[in-house]
């Protein structure tokens, strides 16, 4: 019975082990995504059309940061499983519910990181042969309304995550491996991002707002990453 009690004991040990370094190398595993997409992807044209035609230019890095940002969200789904076994003994309710629509959230995520395989047919069709400038200029608006919808994703998501981590920082209150002081920044900061990401829409992604993101995204998860990762090797 004893031996029993200690197989399970080490396999939660390592479901928190694993949660806690996929967090830690998520947040860091972003970092690059803004590096790769905005120092390596000029700012987009005004003209509709011209965003179009610029697009081979931009794939390989577009499609670069893409692939680091579905990482980064494979490593985050890691850490959000961890973090609902970690806290459920504790607060069974914002664990659940935080947990459940932060995935949701991801899950948002993952239908829109791979954005290059939407465009790359737009483009196709405006650099094709016999395109007139009509068409090309139809295919520039086509475009934009495709680029809003990944929009009103972003913020889908932003907003479904923001909340979920509000619940989990509330979670983690009443957890003695995160504690009331990590418990309480952590709700802070998330309900900061919400509304930063809730004015995003009207702000527009450009605007300082979209900085109050930063903490869902890389801060969060590499300290409760590495919170999880010191309750591995102590629990």
């Amino acid at each position: 019975m004893a031996e029993s009690l200690t197989q399970k004991e080490n396999l939660e040990r390592s479901v928190l082990k694993w949660g806690g370094l996929a967090g830690i190398l998520g947040g860091i595993v972003f970092l690059f995504v803004p590096i790769v997409q905005f120092g390596f992807v000029p700012p987009a044209p005004s003209d509709p059309s011209q965003v179009v035609a610029r697009f081979p230019s931009i794939i390989a890095p577009l499609t670069i940061g893409n692939n680091i940002n579905f990482v980064a969200d494979i490593l985050y789904l890691a850490l959000l499983v961890a973090l609902y076994r970690g806290l459920r003994g504790t607060s069974l309710a914002p664990a659940l519910f935080g947990t459940a629509m932060s995935i949701l959230g991801l899950a948002v995520l993952f239908t829109e990181t791979e954005t290059q395989v939407a465009f790359a047919p737009i483009s196709d069709l405006y650099h094709q042969a016999g395109t007139t400038g009509t068409q090309q200029q139809t295919l520039g608006y086509i475009w934009q309304a495709t680029q809003g919808m990944f929009f009103e994703l972003d913020v889908a998501a932003g907003l479904l995550l923001s909340l979920g981590f509000v619940l989990l920082g509330i979670a983690m209150i009443k957890s003695p491996s995160f504690g009331r002081r990590t418990g309480a920044l952590s709700a802070i900061l998330a309900a900061v991002a919400t509304v930063g990401i809730a004015l995003i829409p009207v702000l527009g992604e450009g605007s300082l707002v979209a900085v109050l993101a930063v903490p869902v995204f890389i801060v969060l998860p590499i300290l409760w990453g590495w919170k999880l990762y010191r309750t591995s090797k102590i629990t």
